[in-house]
This record gives structure tokens, C-alpha cells and sequence, in this order.
């Protein structure tokens, strides 16, 4: 690492920077050419953590690579106020406050959206921000979002890296990371890396590959371009996880039961994802960034699941769907900062655009077994029916024993009469849909005096999706357009440099469409038009920099979520708005160097929740810790605990996710200066759990205790 002064830089975030762009130089620490550990890139710029009105994480690569971490998943799990969702076994699923996620991912602060599960070989780190985003980032996050900070090209130098890990499973991974200096004015960065899937639960397996080449061109003084291109193939099982019983809890007995055909849960993903950035430093007090990212993948995935459950007949009812999605993605985003002396008051002003081009292309088909004949019980929430009901003899559906499940046997159904299934038979829906969306957003951090700034901005956006049903006989296109204001004001005091007091108020905004861009119906002209939903937060909390490497933050928030449903009043259908979600809780973090030989990160958040018709996901409360020890120049040793509550899975009470407490440990042992070995043991006790679910049935099985050892070079 290096120090270099970067006042100038912290102008463009917008939020509460310091200001004095040339009076005043802040000296930064940066690794590369990125900045490190207390600053927010996201923000559009990099700002300090002390200076944003909302609660923020930021984890390092040098962290990923300590605690072991291989995807977005192990990150959250140190991370208060966030935690996972099952993502239907084949993307990235984030539940941020209590409101899930598959949409609400960043890269360099332009939406990502491509639905995967997202490696973590070329990040610099990963940015956690919770509560709505929508000024700075547009549609959806409604709870949070998390940004990845690429890895960029570095001029002038020249140096790389490379790993290799294995662990217990049998899984493995190769990472690559090498900058090269062409000239003083440009500079090209390769990365990549392998992975090699495997875990505790049979028939799963899979492999990623990721390919990354980017380059830097200092243009001139004051001008530099980035572009890159990223390359993803991945495939992998489909594991659903397993039932919950008359208890509401996973019923552990079977937790050693895949209930997934070893060859029909299968995931496949090829994504090309091309970005190209230009920073121009206009004056010592304004700068301007031009961005244009395109992306697109072609993405298949179908799976068994289960459906309904009866512990009395030991038997399954599976389900389940193939469902295949091209998408285009263009964004175009641009952005202009300057600051200005108004009286006493200095102002930041930050002002952006953004337009945004997706084209989506879905099937989605149901299964379709030969011999659905009648199921044996009346439907009581189990999900499987009897005969003469009106979902009796569904081919959509077929019940198993749990015994063939243990085998893995699927060509005979409870009754041992012979089962087929065809994945193509049965088509559920075919759409096309295009989402044009152009946004404006302005936003003014008023530094009224040195203790004492305000925030007020806002963000139009001016939508519009065409949903196009191409299924033979329910043909139809429905078009919804909206304009949309998402506000946003804060107000922070520090009563000294290192100790700031926050409050702040945003709105967000989700689509009617969801988060895949296919979910209006034509079935209802009513339902086809609802306005999208809306999100209020309000948040207040302290942030206090103990020393120049120890960090604490404290945070009480609020957020109620309204949607609009559709209602028949007097015959004439109308729609009306429904509070479906208040959440509130206090998040605490803790996180740096205690002493020259100890860094400790520690978390904690509680929660309170009201839910009406959106699965909950809300942990009764979470606790993390990560602690690294440095014994002596050559060795260390590190120690993390994380514990979470009981776990609604739906609105009730139960289904529930019971409560589990997951000890890690690791150990470093630097063989020379430029080689490392390192081991990380997950889940030390092997305690049975279950971390996440996608819906009743559906609860994932924690990985049994697992070690991983890798060696790591640079030069």
C-alpha cells in the first residue's frame, strides 16, 4: 500500500465529502489505484464512511481472501442486517432488511444484471449499502444493495498473483491476477480463474470459469479511460433443499437426501459483460464520469423441488420447471460534480443520467410426468391432493416415496407404477419484453459549517415495459409506462472530525414486472397496470472513527414498503395501496485493528416485522464475529463465530428456520516473502443447519464442518 493525496477525487461522490476541493487535501490510504477499506466507491466517487448518512460495509479483497470467501454469499454472512436467500439454487439472492433480492447488484456503481452466482476473482472489495438507494441508483433496492469494486488495470507497475485451493469435498479453484505496464500512459490487467464445485450433498457438482482482461489509457493530464471485458461460463446442480414438517422446521432426518433428478437439476450460464469508463477531471472543483456498459447471457436452468410432504405416508410430491432467458442489457450513465461557494455555504452539486435498454427473452415450463394419477391425501397445506380434488391428477405434479427419494430412484411414482418426465411438454409461458427506462437525478450536499451538513436530491425516472405473451392461445402485449420521483434528504453534525450523527429519508420505487421483467399479467387489464410499489426509509445512527484503523457504527432504521393490489369496488375494479411490509431494527458494527497484532470485524442487528404478503426472511437477530491473530512475522491464526436467529420462512409463524450458531477458524503461515499458505475450517463443530430457503419445502442444508487449504504466490 501507498499514501497519496486524492482531494480532489472525493468531489464527485455527492455526499457529504469534505469540502474546500483546493484548500483542503485529505491524505487517503489506497491500494493500486483503488481506494482502500474506508472509502465508498459505489457512491459514485470514493467517499469516507464517516460521511455517509447510511449504514455501509465495505469488505477488502486482502478480507475475501483471509476468511476464505468464494462468493457474495460467505461475504454477507459477516455483515449486519443482511443474510441469504436460497435464490432457487442458481443465483445470487440477497435479503436485505427483510426484503429479498435477485436485481439489486452493482459493479463499479451501474446495475449488474446478469443472474448468477458472481465470483470474487477480480474484486478490489465489496460495498454492503442498506436502506433504499434509489437517487444514486435507480429502481429497486428496496433494502439494499452491494456494489463489487472491480480490479483495474495499475500504470506503471507491473505484478501479479496466483492461487490454488482444495478442499475436503473435493472441490478446487485456480485464480490468476497479473497487471502489465505497456507504457507510462497505458496498462492492461488479465485475470482469471477456474472453480471446480462440489460439497456435502449428493449429486452435486459444477464448475465456473471466469476470464477478465482490462486496460487503463491515461488519455492525458487529466483524462483516463477504463475498459473491460468479462467472459462467465458456469454450470452447476440444482439443489432445492428439503421439506418442513407438521413443526415447521426442516425435518433433519431427511436432511441427507437430495430430493433433485442428479441429471435434470442443472444450471447453465454463458455471459459476455463488456464496461468502458471515462473520468475527466474538468477543474481543481469538477470532474465528470461517462460510463457505457453492456451485457448479455444466454441462461438456462430446470429443477425438481418439493412440493408437499406427508411424514405419516413417508412421502414427497415434486414439482418443478425448465426455464430458459436470453437478455441484452445496455446502460448508458453520466455524471457531473461541481463545487460551488454560495455565501457561507459551500455546495456540492451532483448531477447524473442514466438510460437504460434491456431486452429479455423467457420460456418457462412446467414439468410434466406420464403417470400423475391420483395423490393420496386431501390438500391441508401439504401440498399433496387427493383423489376427485380439484388438483388431483395434475401432471405437473407427481408424489414419490421418500425411501426411492433416498435411493435416488425417479421412475416410479409412491404407488411403484413406471414415471416419465418431460420438461418440454407442458409450456407455462413464452415472453419477450423490452424495458426502456430514462433517468435523471440531481442532488445538493449544502456544507453549511464545519459541524454541520445537509443533503437534499431527487431521481426521475421515466419508465416503460412491453410484456409480450407469445403462448399459443393467450397471445397479448401489455405495455405499462410510469414517471417516478424518488426523494432523498439527510442532515449530519459532527461535533468532531472522527465522530459523525446522522439522520436521512429516502424513497425507492419497484416495477410492477418484478425483478425478471415478465410478471404482468393480461389476464387482468387492472393487474397489468398497477403503479409499482414504493419503499420509505428512514434511518438515524452514529458512526465514530475510534483510531485512524477501528471503526464503529450504530444504526436504528425503519422501512415500510406499500403496494398496490387490485380490488373490486361497487363492480368497478380499481386498485389501492396495501402496506405489505414494516420493518425496523438497530444494526452495530465494529470493524479494524485493535492493536498491531489483532484486527477484529464484530456485528450485531436485531429486528421487528410485520409482513402481509411477502415471504419475511427475517432472522429473530444476527450476530458475527471474525477475529485474525498475527503470532509472529510468519504466522497467523483467525477465528469467526456467526450465530442467527429463528427464521420465518413465509408470513406465519411457521414455516421457521431454526436458529444456528457456525463456528470458522483459519491459520497463515507465510513461507517466504512472496508465497502463502493458508487453511480455512468452516462449520469446526459440524453443526446441522439450515442458513437459508426459497419458500415452505424448500430449506437448504449447511455445509458439514470443510476444510480448505490454498497456496498463494505474487510477483
Amino acid at each position: 500500500m501507498k499514501k497519496i493525496f486524492l482531494s480532489s477525487l472525493l468531489v464527485a461522490s455527492g455526499i457529504f465529502v469534505s469540502s474546500g476541493l483546493i484548500a483542503q487535501e485529505e491524505e487517503l490510504t489506497v491500494k493500486g489505484n483503488v481506494l482502500y477499506s474506508d472509502q465508498v466507491n459505489a457512491l459514485k466517487t470514493p467517499v469516507p464512511i464517516i460521511n455517509v448518512p447510511i449504514s455501509v460495509s465495505i469488505i477488502t479483497d486482502d478480507e475475501i481472501a483471509r476468511q476464505g470467501f468464494q462468493q457474495l454469499g460467505d461475504v454477507v454472512r459477516y455483515t449486519p442486517g443482511v443474510s441469504t436467500s436460497q435464490g432457487e439454487g442458481h443465483r445470487d439472492a440477497i435479503v436485505f432488511r427483510g426484503n429479498r433480492s435477485t436485481a439489486d447488484f452493482f459493479q463499479d456503481g451501474v446495475r449488474d444484471d446478469v443472474q448468477y452466482y458472481r465470483s470474487l476473482y477480480n474484486v478490489e472489495q465489496v460495498e454492503i449499502l442498506r436502506g433504499p438507494n434509489a437517487l444514486l441508483f435507480g429502481r429497486g433496492g428496496t433494502g439494499g444493495v452491494i456494489n463489487r469494486v472491480s480490479k483495474k488495470g495499475v500504470l506503471g507497475e507491473t505484478f501479479g498473483s496466483f492461487s490454488i485451493g482444495s478442499n475436503t469435498f473435493g472441490a478446487y479453484d485456480f485464480v490468476a491476477d497479473y497487471n502489465i505496464s505497456i507504457n507510462e500512459d497505458r496498462s492492461l490487467r488479465i485475470m482469471a480463474h477456474r472453480d471446480y464445485l462440489n460439497n456435502h450433498r449428493s449429486y452435486y457438482d459444477g464448475d465456473r470459469a471466469g476470464f477478465n482482461p482490462t486496460l487503463k489509457v491515461q488519455l492525458s493530464d487529466n483524462t483516463v479511460l477504463d475498459v473491460s471485458y468479462e467472459y462467465a461460463d458456469h454450470e452447476r446442480f440444482i439443489d432445492r433443499g428439503i421439506p418442513t414438517g407438521s413443526n415447521g422446521e426442516p425435518v433433519e432426518a431427511l436432511a441427507d437426501i437430495v430430493f433433485g433428478h442428479p441429471d435434470l437439476n442443472t444450471q447453465t450460464l454463458t455471459a459476455d459483460i463488456l464496461r468502458a469508463t471515462i473520468t475527466r477531471d474538468i477543474s481543481d472543483t469538477s470532474k465528470a464520469i461517462f460510463s457505457v456498459t453492456n451485457n448479455e447471457f444466454e441462461k438456462m436452468y430446470q429443477n425438481l423441488y418439493v412440493a408437499g410432504y406427508n411424514a405419516t405416508l413417508a412421502e414427497v410430491a415434486l414439482d418443478g420447471y425448465r426455464d430458459p432467458t436470453t437478455r441484452d442489457n445496455l446502460i448508458i450513465s453520466a455524471n457531473f460534480v461541481n463545487e460551488l461557494e454560495l455565501g457561507s455555504a459551500t455546495h456540492t452539486i451532483l448531477f447524473g443520467v442514466e438510460v437504460v435498454d434491456t431486452d429479455n427473452k423467457n420460456f418457462r415450463y412446467n414439468t410434466n410426468f406420464s403417470n400423475a394419477g391420483a395423490l393420496p391425501l386431501v390438500n391441508d397445506g401439504s401440498g399433496i391432493y387427493a383423489a376427485g380434488s380439484s388438483q388431483a391428477g395434475k401432471s405437473d405434479r407427481e408424489t414419490f416415496s421418500i425411501a426411492d427419494m433416498r435411493a435416488g430412484i425417479f421412475n416410479r411414482d409412491e404407488a411403484g407404477a413406471a414415471v416419465t418426465l418431460d420438461f418440454t411438454a407442458s409450456l407455462n409461458n413464452s415472453t419477450t419484453t423490452e424495458f426502456e427506462v430514462t433517468s435523471f437525478f440531481l442532488q445538493d450536499q449544502i456544507d453549511v459549517s464545519d459541524n454541520l451538513k445537509l443533503l437534499l436530491g431527487a431521481r426521475y425516472d421515466d419508465y416503460e415495459i412491453t410484456v409480450v405473451n407469445l403462448k399459443p392461445g393467450s397471445e397479448a402485449t401489455v405495455t405499462k409506462g410510469e414517471d417516478l420521483v424518488s426523494p432523498r434528504a439527510g442532515i449530519i453534525f459532527k461535533p468532531q472530525d472522527n465522530v459523525s450523527i446522522y439522520a436521512s429519508y429516502s424513497n425507492t420505487f419497484a416495477p410492477v414486472a418484478g425483478e425478471q421483467y415478465k410478471a404482468m399479467s393480461n389476464n387482468s387489464t387492472l393487474n397489468a397496470v398497477l403503479d409499482a410499489s414504493e419503499t420509505e426509509n428512514t434511518e438515524i445512527g452514529l458512526k465514530w472513527a475510534i483510531s485512524d484503523e477501528l471503526f464503529l457504527t450504530a444504526a436504528y432504521f425503519d422501512a415500510e414498503r406499500t403496494a398496490m393490489t387490485a380490488v373490486t369496488v361497487n363492480n368497478v375494479a380499481e386498485q389501492q395501496a396495501v402496506v405489505n411490509q414494516n420493518v425496523d431494527g438497530i444494526e452495530i458494527e465494529l470493524a479494524g485493528r485493535i492493536s498491531d497484532q489483532l484486527e477484529l470485524s464484530m456485528s450485531y442487528a436485531d429486528f421487528e416485522g410485520d409482513t402481509v404478503s411477502q415471504n419475511k426472511e427475517i432472522p429473530d437477530y444476527q450476530f458475527s464475529a471474525f477475529a485474525n491473530y498475527q503470532v509472529n512475522d510468519k504466522f497467523g491464526i483467525g477465528f469467526g463465530v456467526t450465530s442467527q436467529g429463528d427464521q420465518q420462512i413465509g408470513t406465519g409463524a411457521t414455516p421457521y428456520l431454526p436458529s444456528f450458531t457456525r463456528v470458522d477458524v483459519a491459520a497463515y503461515y507465510q513461507i517466504a516473502d512472496d508465497l502463502m499458505l493458508q487453511m480455512n475450517i468452516e462449520n469446526l463443530t459440524d453443526e446441522t443447519y439450515f442458513p437459508h430457503s426459497h419458500s415452505t419445502h424448500q430449506a437448504s442444508v449447511g455445509e458439514e464442518v470443510n476444510a480448505n487449504f490454498s497456496i498463494r504466490r505474487t510477483f
